[in-house]
């Protein structure tokens, strides 16, 4: 409301200036200028336009004097004003409801996507990752502000955002991101305690969903994956990890950031189910060529439910696809999305 109060303040005062030069146009330019003419000349002056003075100017010392004192103030104020309408439109953009109403249709129409629980520290780089991988996704969180920055943060990286606005301990609220339709959630809550009921409310209603949620104390790491997640981030041991990393393989490390921050390619190490109606299935990977079809290194191969010591690295060209294997690769996204297409997945 007090946008909307500067707003008007703005216009009034742009108003303002313009009838208050219009009428010193008239009085001081004498009775040879007309109304239109005083108007003409008031806008064109406070636009800034560069068109020559319609009041001439030249032989009026007094006049000249008084166009310089609009000049000034013009400037003043429609930088003013263009600023308050520039915040106001951003402010229409997350209040508007058709707008909303349009979002939250686009969100209904999703199907195995993400959601996203919280836009702090983690949460934004995280939706920040899964846009660059053209994955779909909602955002959930309790401010605004939180997706206004958001978009400040990333432009470059961040097409169009949907969100929900509202708590994501709450189960209506996840309903609204589409919850019953998500494939995975990230539960990324400054509070380990709120992660944790997101955490309990999610998989007592989805057994199979994937869970990953953000713990910053180990006791809430250990409830969280007894409440049912399966997996949990520690932002202080990943720290950890990467300075340890960062001093004893400093060229590996290098090498990874430069994979995720080039600018021209989006390379990443991927997934690629092959469910048993894929039309990989029972194929190997030698005829598969998916470095020649796809640009694609494989790095290895796992079943989708088996533990870590069922991966196969680095696996031989005549290796066959199970009716359920995944296959870890890494590649630019889009050929990824292609791959990804032609299995079947």
């Amino acid at each position: 409301m007090a946008l909307r109060k500067r707003l008007l303040l703005a216009i009034s005062l742009l108003l303002g200036l313009i009838v208050v030069s219009t009428t010193g146009y008239r009085l001081i330019g004498g009775p040879s200028v007309s109304f239109l003419q005083a108007l003409y000349m008031a806008v064109i002056t406070l636009a800034g336009v560069g068109y020559g003075e319609i009041v001439d100017t030249s032989h009026n010392p007094a006049l000249r004097v008084f166009n310089i004192g609009i000049v000034l103030f013009g400037v003043a104020i429609t930088v003013y004003v263009f600023s308050v309408v520039a915040a106001f439109l951003v402010e229409v953009e997350f209040t508007n409801p058709f707008w909303r109403r349009r979002m939250q249709r686009h969100i209904d129409e999703l199907t195995g996507h993400h959601i996203v629980c919280g836009l702090g520290d983690t949460g934004r780089h995280a939706v920040a990752e899964l846009q660059k991988t053209m994955t779909p996704h909602v955002v959930v969180d309790l401010s605004e502000e939180n997706i206004k920055k958001l978009k400040g943060l990333h432009p470059e990286a961040l097409g169009e955002v949907l969100f929900v606005v509202g708590d994501a301990t709450e189960e209506d609220v996840l309903e609204k991101a589409g919850l019953s339709r998500a494939k995975g959630l990230i539960a990324a809550l400054p509070l380990d305690k709120d992660n944790l009921v997101i955490t309990v409310i999610v998989r007592q209603r989805f057994p199979k969903m994937r869970i990953v949620a953000r713990s910053a104390e180990r006791k809430f790491s250990e409830r969280m994956i007894r409440a049912g997640a399966n997996s949990t981030v520690s932002p202080s041991h990943i720290g950890g990890l990467r300075m340890a990393s960062e001093l004893i393989r400093p060229h590996v490390v290098g090498f990874l950031d430069t994979m995720l921050k080039e600018q021209g390619r989006t390379l990443r190490v991927e997934e690629i189910e092959v469910k048993p109606t894929s039309p990989w299935a029972g194929s190997a990977l030698h005829a598969l060529n998916l470095k020649g079809r796809y640009n694609l290194l494989v790095l290895g191969l796992k079943r989708p439910f088996a533990e870590g010591s069922d991966l196969m690295i680095n696996p031989p060209d005549n290796s066959i696809l199970d009716k359920e294997q995944i296959i870890i690769a890494m590649g630019d996204v889009k050929d990824i999305q292609r791959a990804r297409q032609d299995a079947g997945a």
